[in-house]
């Protein structure tokens, strides 16, 4: 054995990388194990780069409709390799702060491939094939997850994709069937059409985006088709046969079977832990459907060992991956006071046009749970600073229990919602009721406005609608 840990994170991800480095202030003697690039999925192929490409279809939506604010734009050209050449570059340089990280707060970086050889005893085969034995008090699985496969729909890298060949094309391409409308699908989707691809959004589900409310989800259907995206819910891709000149997809839809021809199929049917060729079995650690279970301490039925992030299972979210790695660390450390995670209560994100955030729980599901709730709604059509920026569509929809106050869902569809939702995620974790973030003073003229008009609304005495 070559060297001896306290804690040895495998994968360094926005889980794995901010484990380490909670567990090295707290004196721990750590290493992360990366095969790849620092940062993981997340940033180098998810959460950061599909922002920075995003951030380009909004200039590209600006640009197209620069006339109410008293532009002109004329003779704008468009460079698909410069936007994904600049989405890359803002990868690099995270990729590189997370070694500066690493290095600072005195973590080992291992390079190559991680098994399980025994607990507390971790093989790293090199890319020289050289393997070299390491072992540690502690291991914590942070290897992620990556694109589930589909039958059927098998993904050539050419003419049907994942989301990493969308990250890069190499041209733009003119039509485009995005099959799956999770954040990633909605993402890219509205990506894509802002860019000038016409844009084809296919789900199995009744209705679009199957985890949010469904005024949000109904609201950004709305949206969708209004922009030219045409959308087919309850309905599934039943063929999808590549050539060299396209993709000749069958929809099979609830009015019957739809047959086109398309540049590009998107497969974004989900995600699926990396659970293989880690030595799991041997070792005693239990999965499920593709993911490591583990108790509400992300201990996995092995002593020793934990999972934390996508390879754990849902909700798959970078900031749920860091929370985890801080409450694994602080609880294996005997740090006083550590809290289980809520999962109904981690933030959920979708930077599509409109925007999408929520915590917490559906009115649907609310309602199931059998207790009496109270629901406001606030439109941003009353909202001055949504009208000034002209981006007016969207709401904010709070659900309160009547008994206690308490906060049970908030839904939020619109302009940087996403920098918003924390407000309530804030509210929650300090248990403020209805009747508290009412007696909140919100700044003038702002788009938070609409939370607290939201919650006004649920207490019946609304004041600017």
């Amino acid at each position: 054995m070559t060297e001896k840990y306290d804690v040895l994170v495998v994968g360094s991800g926005p889980g794995g990388y901010i484990a380490a480095i909670r567990a090295a202030q707290l004196g721990l003697r750590t290493a992360v194990v990366e095969r790849d690039s620092l940062g993981g999925i997340c940033l180098n192929w998810g959460c950061i780069p599909t922002k920075a490409l995003l951030h380009g279809a909004d200039v590209a939506h600006t640009l197209a409709n620069p006339g109410q604010l008293g532009f002109t734009v004329e003779n704008v050209r468009f460079d698909i390799e410069q936007l994904v050449a600049f989405s890359r570059s803002v990868s690099d340089r995270l990729s590189n702060g997370v070694g500066y990280l690493l290095r600072k707060n005195g973590i080992d970086l291992i390079t190559g491939t991680a098994k399980l050889a025994d607990k507390g005893v971790v093989d790293v085969t090199g890319a020289d094939g050289a393997v070299t034995r390491y072992g540690a008090d502690h291991i914590i699985l942070a290897t992620g997850a990556r694109p589930r496969s589909v039958p059927g729909l098998v993904p050539d890298g050419d003419r049907i994709w994942t989301y990493f060949q969308a990250l890069v094309p190499q041209e733009l391409p003119q039509s485009l069937v995005v099959v799956g409308s999770g954040a990633i699908g909605v993402e890219f989707a509205s990506l894509y059409r802002d860019l000038g691809t016409e844009v084809t959004l296919v789900e199995l589900a009744p209705q679009i985006m199957p985890v949010e409310d469904a005024a949000v989800a109904e609201h950004v259907r709305s949206r969708f088709e209004k922009r030219g995206i045409r959308v087919h819910t309850g309905s599934t891709v039943s063929s999808a046969v590549p050539s060299a000149t396209g993709v000749a997809v069958t929809i099979t839809t609830p009015a019957g079977p739809e047959e086109l021809t398309v540049d590009r199929v998107l497969v974004a049917t989900g995600i699926q832990g990396n659970v293989e060729d880690l030595g799991l079995e041997e070792v005693g650690v239990e999965t499920d459907r593709g993911f490591v279970v583990t108790d509400e301490w992300c201990r996995t039925s092995a002593f020793g060992i934990y999972a934390i992030g996508d390879v754990a299972g849902g909700p798959c979210l970078a900031h749920k991956a860091s929370h985890e790695g801080v409450l694994c660390v602080e609880k294996l450390a005997g740090v006083a006071g550590v809290r289980p995670l809520d999962k109904d209560y981690v933030p959920g994100c979708t930077y599509a046009r409109p925007q999408v955030a929520s915590l917490g729980l559906t009115e649907a599901q609310a309602r199931a749970t059998g207790r009496q709730i109270r629901v406001g709604q606030f439109d941003l059509q009353a909202s001055g600073k949504a009208l000034a920026m002209g981006e007016p569509d969207g709401f904010v929809k709070t659900i309160f229990d009547v008994q206690t106050g308490e906060l049970l869902g908030a839904h939020m569809v619109g302009p940087e919602v996403t920098e918003q939702i924390q407000g309530f995620g804030i509210a929650r974790a300090l248990e403020a009721t209805d009747h508290d973030l009412a007696e909140v003073i919100f700044a003038h003229p702002t788009l938070s406005e609409a939370m607290h008009e939201s919650v006004l609304s649920a207490l019946g005495r609304p004041l600017n609608m």
